[in-house]
């Protein structure tokens, strides 16, 4: 009988591909784009951003002939104030997975190499994620719950973020729609960006349609203990606080709001966000804002521009392409910047300028005595052969002048996003 592959297969050489492909995202556009500006070393105490909050003296006509001139009155100063918050990205391994790959014999890539290298790159993506939340620390809302096994799965199709502010292997907590009662802790185990869903382990009892999925670590989320992003500093809302403001009696930290309607984006709407700007701070501040968005809404501004674009074909072969520079657009002079973790349905006028950041521990290992990695201790309270080393920052962000900021809301989403 002839000799068959199954009898040669212990003599094959098993080809492993020398490169190891990463097939998930790492954007952090918008934290990377504001951590460039300057940083406020600060202590654990509050840091003021002084602000000259409003003008001062009586303007008025007078008489004179005897006439009296009147009292005066003079500029009000007040200040914000804010304090860090602590975040960690925890990567935890087995000693098996480190001997395994701890040389070129034995495999393409040292494991705990490219987990040290990638840990800072995950907590700045994850970051990013936490600059596009109110304060709160709600990276999702639950849109339907379905329970198999023991196993919840969320679809989240309410918001313009769909599950893209979350990652695989996160615990996230999931709360009421008055972040008000915690219905429990959980894990993300399977994680669909396209279909904008998550699965979780342990099922969460209670969890309804209209929940709030929130960053681990954040017992109350309306005492907003979060990073204070985007919707928290570009907001005109007239209830709650901005830094130590009421939002209520002080319409100067305000931002300015351009309502969508729910419909398509059209070419007055970035126009009057830009004005809106401008009527608030003058005409000779010169802020030159980026408008950010999700390229959904690029998306959107190319199909206005697409309907009125002539092509004049030249007598001789050329390349067709009925798509713009998407690096070189403008919108209503503010260059267009675009973040996948952006809300589809917003964009939002950027200055850089007004944005800072404070920071009392810089990115970085979490470290003891020198010490960045620590051994995990089993059952019996000996040393288990696992190991945890954590990528840990201290900081908070902040805007000194509100006025100089601009967003559209509730825009309608082209389809497919």
């Amino acid at each position: 009988m002839a000799q068959t592959e199954s009898q040669v297969a212990a003599l094959e050489l098993e080809r492993v591909l020398p490169k190891v492909r990463r097939v998930y995202d790492m954007d952090d556009k918008f934290f990377a784009h504001i951590q460039k500006r300057d940083v406020e070393k600060i202590s654990n105490r509050q840091m003021r951003i002084p602000l000259d909050l409003q003008t001062g003296g009586d303007f008025g006509y007078f008489d004179p002939d005897g006439g009296d001139l009147g009292r005066g009155s003079g500029p009000t100063y007040d200040k914000a104030v804010l304090n860090s918050v602590f975040i960690s990205e925890n990567i935890e391994y087995t000693k098996l997975t480190q001997w395994s790959t701890n040389d070129a014999r034995k495999a393409i890539e040292n494991n705990v190499r490219r987990l040290t290298a990638g840990a800072i790159d995950e907590l700045r993506r994850q970051l990013d994620s936490q600059m596009m939340q109110p304060g709160n620390g709600v990276i999702g809302v639950i849109t339907t719950v379905a329970t198999a096994a023991g196993v919840d799965t969320y679809t989240c199709t309410t918001d313009g973020f769909g599950v893209r502010l979350m990652r695989p292997k996160q615990r996230v907590q999931v709360f009421d729609a008055t972040l008000t009662t915690n219905r429990g802790i959980t894990t993300i185990t399977s994680y669909d960006v396209v279909g904008k869903s998550i699965s979780v382990t342990p099922a969460i009892a209670g969890a309804v349609a209209t929940d709030r999925l929130v960053t681990r670590g954040i017992a109350s989320p309306n005492s907003l203990p979060a990073l204070y992003g985007i919707p928290y500093q570009h907001s005109n809302a007239s209830t709650g606080t901005w830094l130590g403001f009421n939002r209520a009696t002080t319409p100067e930290i305000r931002s300015n709001r351009v309502n969508g309607g729910s419909s398509a984006l059209t070419m007055p709407l970035p126009r009057l966000a830009i004005n809106a700007i401008g009527n608030r701070v003058g005409i000779d501040n010169n802020f030159r804002p980026d408008a950010w968005m999700h390229p959904a809404q690029q998306d959107a501004y190319e199909q206005i521009g697409q309907a009125v674009t002539i092509i004049q074909k030249q007598a001789k072969e050329e390349g067709l392409n009925l798509y713009f520079n998407g690096n070189n657009m403008q919108m209503a002079g503010a260059p267009v910047k675009i973040s996948f973790n952006w809300d589809t349905s917003r964009i939002d006028f950027v200055s850089p300028e007004v944005w800072g950041r404070g920071e009392i521990l810089p990115i970085g290992f979490y470290t003891t005595d020198g010490r960045k990695i620590f051994e995990i201790r089993g059952p019996s309270g000996g040393i288990a052969t696992s190991e945890i080393f954590y990528m840990v920052v201290g900081t908070q962000f902040f805007v000194n002048n509100p006025a100089a900021t601009s967003y559209i809301d509730l825009l309608a989403v082209p389809s497919g996003y």
